[in-house]
């Protein structure tokens, strides 16, 4: 068995769990269960470890028996679906899985030592991300290329627009009640539930606050304050089913609104906080009001999402007086 990188099956019991005692059992199930509060992180765990599990299990080790050296070879051979070899971010994002979850097994007295605790994954230092982003006149076209005289539309230009205009992460707006969609008697103002458990307040530009309330108006009904903001659609009938959109869900909406807009297919969700945060540096803003509006603790990761030109130009090289 290779450590090739393919989909988890997660609704089985990994074997090796299966066959270790009843501690180690509980810790898997506390693991997946109640550590980790973000779903993302949680299946991107799950897959990590599942896939180490079972490559263990192919080797004929016994889950209180993996040599401590395994580990790091593993987190080394990972290799993608296609064969090609795994990215740095990608070892340590498994290794930071393999290494948390058998921490829970020795608090849990299912092993007595973490295997994965003295490996060392990849040094990744990266000065600018690589999610890709759109030039502002690009995301007003996508804006201005959705047809909002039906409800979908109406949803969907509200949706891509709450991502430009509050940079928030497209799980926030999957997790929108119409609660959060609420006015201090002066302005408007959307509440995000985003990672790491944070609430944050974001005001509502003129524009933006006029496209949710459209959508609002459009449904025709009053929504609960407990009931999700934003609905699925169903089909191609242009009408909203009860149920919440998912991040899922506004991922392809936002692939096929792409593709209708004639924009690159390789623009994402995330892609509206890079193109959002360079337009606002671009303008003067200071780098620590887009760190706010980004709500990253770090100004270094604020920087990631910078995609103004920093290249060393020949300018400057042909300055050097040697």
């Amino acid at each position: 068995m290779n450590t090739e990188l393919i989909p988890a099956a997660t609704a089985e019991l990994p074997t090796l769990i299966e066959n270790a005692s009843a501690n180690a059992r509980f810790a898997y199930a506390e693991f997946f269960g109640d550590s980790l509060n973000n779903d993302y992180t949680r299946k991107a765990y799950r897959h990590a470890v599942h896939r180490f599990l079972l490559w263990c299990d192919d080797q004929g080790f016994a889950l209180a028996r993996i040599p401590p050296g395994s580990v790091g070879h593993y987190v080394r051979s990972l290799t993608t679906t296609k064969g090609k070899p795994a990215s740095k971010p990608t070892q340590k994002l498994h290794l930071a899985a393999i290494r948390k979850f058998f921490d829970n097994l020795v608090e849990r007295h299912a092993v007595v030592l973490n295997p994965a605790a003295s490996a060392r994954g990849p040094k990744v230092r990266a000065v600018t991300g690589k999610t890709p982003a759109t030039a502002p006149a690009q995301a007003r076209r996508l804006l201005n290329s959705i047809d909002v005289r039906h409800i979908v539309g109406l949803r969907d230009r509200a949706i891509i627009a709450i991502m430009m205009y509050t940079a928030c992460r497209v799980g926030a707006v999957a997790k929108l009640r119409r609660r959060d969609f609420y006015t201090d008697g002066r302005q408007y103002f959307l509440r995000f539930d985003e990672k790491g458990g944070n609430q944050r307040d974001i005001p509502c530009r003129h524009d933006l606050q006029g496209y949710i309330q459209e959508y609002i108006d459009a449904l025709g009904d009053s929504l609960a304050a407990d009931e999700p903001l934003f609905r699925s659609a169903r089909g191609r009938t242009r009408t909203l089913t009860g149920w919440a959109c998912t991040s899922k869900d506004i991922h392809f909406m936002v692939k096929r609104r792409l593709k209708d807009a004639g924009l690159p297919a390789i623009l994402t969700c995330h892609s509206f906080r890079a193109t959002t945060a360079t337009d606002l540096l671009e303008q003067g803003v200071s780098l620590e009001d887009v760190q706010e509006l980004l709500g990253h603790a770090d100004p270094r990761t604020t920087r990631l999402y910078d995609r103004r030109d920093r290249k060393v130009t020949r300018n400057v090289v042909e300055r050097i007086s040697i």
